[in-house]
């Protein structure tokens, strides 16, 4: 130590108070002390104190001339006076008359021709770019680093776990959550803390927005909402700063709910790119994400709930114990569920009494919320078409027809031969499904044309809810998608091209039991392509294909093609035996052009059935 005891910050700046104030004081002095002393005089007068003899001494300045008097005149020692031109001067002298100099100051103008050019060019520049920035999402020019994401109330998000169905498991995690909320002192008192982050994963349109919303409808509390692609933007750091603002908001509203929706768009795997075409953007709007995660304790009654169906991206670091620390399933619904989400959805409508929700839930296997909702406002619009009081069961049925094979094409007219050949190829799925043993029931048979590419269709009604299937089901399901073309080529000798949605299927089911499913015993139970994504149904040509060499390559093309070529030799060979009920059945389908299962049920009872 030196002995010397540092200032402090205050008695520093009541010092500098003083200062600033000592030397206004004297410059307020010496203003007053010129006045006092010193005098504006014309120039006339100026000349004449000259000629008698009054100043002492002269100062000649730019524009004025300044003379100290011999003797004070009413107390001013000084006389200041605007020069004149000298032969100005002796010209006016002549008529012994007052005559002065006035300067105009031209500060003003000077100054207005620099700024209004520079103010016009900036407020051109500034409504330019203000103009982008709205275009870009990014709001007012002044708020580009400002947080857009809405804060809903209970009032204002409408939604509470009654309006959630179908997704029981979900909805208890969730209900804990809330609890934690409303009550941390009865959840903490075994030293308990709250989860900081809640994952809800699932396919789309399952209703992982609706959960978050229900959340904050039952929690009550501030709820934060906002899309992940709203954080990256054109600029540079600003969805780091979008990041910081958002958590600054939440944490002076606490208790709060943020959500963040459609995470993939913000927490993709860093790195993911490759060496080149990286993102730097989205990584530092990521790793600012992270830091927030670390920076709040859950004591603070903040909570994170993201929604994502892209999970198998998402960073690493994102997803690991302290940041999200719950991951929550949304799948879709099975049969009891999607009879539950049902029942929510029709108490807005008018349903008709003898309508059957369980019909309707066997009817719409592998259906998310949201495509039940759509089907039952569909169902709606339908009887609102024919005029009807109320929505009955075969309302339902041309809303599902509508939403699985399209819309009705009637001015799509087909010639006889065509129709024939339709009648037969749809007649070969219906016969070959209630031939096997195992398949679904067949629901309806139509030849009318619908969506793009669809002259006919038939609906196979599932009994329950399969998530397990053996190599002998996925034969027999083939045999189903092959009955079409069978049938074409049994009574007529050719084929069409009205199997191509048929073999695509098929061809992706038979490369799955070899490629994927190991069920091809000479190939060994090897798995030779990637999983693919969990709740996005992408094709396996998106996957990169099979990573294998050469002659492998071959045996699984010849595994493929054998499975699909045997289950179309036994799908020939069931048709033929039952080429009189193939033979009725199509033309009743002509003559009726929809046949549903009663009537398909009675035209074949004579039907032989596979062993």
């Amino acid at each position: 130590m030196n002995g010397k005891t540092p200032l402090n910050p205050q008695t520093r700046w009541n010092l500098g108070y003083w200062i600033v104030a000592i030397l206004l004081f004297m410059t307020l002095q010496n203003i007053w002390q010129a006045s006092r002393t010193v005098e504006p005089v014309p120039y006339s007068e100026f000349e004449k104190a000259l000629a008698e003899g009054r100043v002492a001494e002269v100062v000649v300045g730019e524009t004025t001339i300044t003379g100290k008097l011999k003797n004070p005149d009413r107390g001013k020692t000084t006389i200041v006076a605007t020069r004149v031109e000298p032969d100005l001067a002796a010209r006016l002298q002549q008529f012994n008359v007052p005559y002065s100099r006035v300067i105009e100051s031209t500060f003003l103008r000077d100054l207005l021709s620099w700024v209004v050019p520079a103010a016009v060019f900036f407020g051109l520049w500034f409504f330019v770019v203000r103009k982008m920035a709205e275009k870009q999402g990014l709001g007012g020019f002044m708020s580009i680093g400002k947080s857009r994401a809405k804060v809903y109330v209970e009032r204002n998000t409408g939604v509470t776990f009654a309006d959630v169905a179908g997704v029981d498991e979900a909805k208890a995690e969730l209900q804990e959550v809330v609890e934690f909320l409303k009550n941390p002192r009865e959840y903490g008192r075994l030293g308990a803390r709250m989860p900081k982050g809640v994952l809800l994963v699932g396919p789309p349109g399952t209703g992982k927005t609706l959960l978050a919303k229900a959340v904050a409808g039952e929690a009550g509390v501030p709820f934060f909402s906002i899309s992940g692609s709203e954080f990256v933007e054109m600029f540079v750091g600003v969805g780091a700063a979008r990041v910081r603002d958002l958590f600054e908001q939440a944490r002076g509203k606490a208790p709060a709910i943020i959500f963040i929706d459609e995470l993939d768009a913000l927490g993709r795997a860093r790195g993911a790119a490759g060496p080149i075409g990286g993102h730097d953007e989205r990584e530092q709007t990521l790793n600012q994400l992270l830091v927030e995660l670390d920076g709040f304790e859950s004591s603070s009654g903040l909570v994170l709930l993201a929604a994502t169906n892209r999970p198998e991206i998402l960073d690493p670091a994102l997803l690991r114990a302290g940041r999200f620390d719950r991951q929550v399933l949304v799948d879709r619904p099975d049969k009891a569920g999607r009879v539950q989400i049902l029942k929510v959805h029709v108490r807005k409508v008018k349903l008709a009494p003898d309508v059957d929700l369980e019909q309707v839930a066997a009817l719409t296997t592998g259906f998310s919320g949201a495509e039940l909702a759509n089907l039952v406002n569909e169902a709606a619009l339908a009887a609102t078409r024919r005029r009807g009081e109320q929505i009955t069961l075969a309302d339902f049925t041309q809303a599902i027809e509508r939403i699985i094979a399209g819309l009705e094409k009637k001015n799509r007219v087909l010639n006889p031969r065509e129709r024939e050949i339709v009648a037969y190829h749809e007649m070969g799925h219906a016969i070959t499904a209630l031939a096997l043993p195992g398949t679904d029931p067949v629901h309806k048979v139509s030849i009318i044309p619908r969506g793009i590419g669809a002259l006919g269709y038939t609906i196979q009604r599932p009994t329950e809810d399969r998530f397990l299937m053996t190599r002998e089901e996925l034969e027999r399901k083939i045999m189903v998608l092959l009955g079409g073309r069978a049938a074409e080529k049994l009574v007529f000798g050719h084929l069409s091209t009205g199997a191509v949605d048929d073999l695509a299927k098929v061809t992706d089911i038979a490369r799955d039991m070899v490629t994927r499913f190991g069920m091809v015993e000479e190939l060994g139970y090897i798995a030779y392509e990637a999983q693919r994504p969990r709740f996005l149904e992408l094709p396996a040509l998106s996957q990169g294909g099979c990573q294998v060499g050469a002659e492998t390559q071959q045996r699984i093309d010849n595994a493929v093609r054998g499975i699909v070529m045997k289950a179309f030799d036994r799908t020939i060979e069931l048709l033929g035996r039952n080429r009189n009920v193939l033979e009725n059945c199509a033309r009743e389908l002509l003559a009726r052009e929809t046949l549903d299962e009663a009537a398909i049920r009675e035209l074949t009872k004579d039907l032989r059935r596979a062993s």
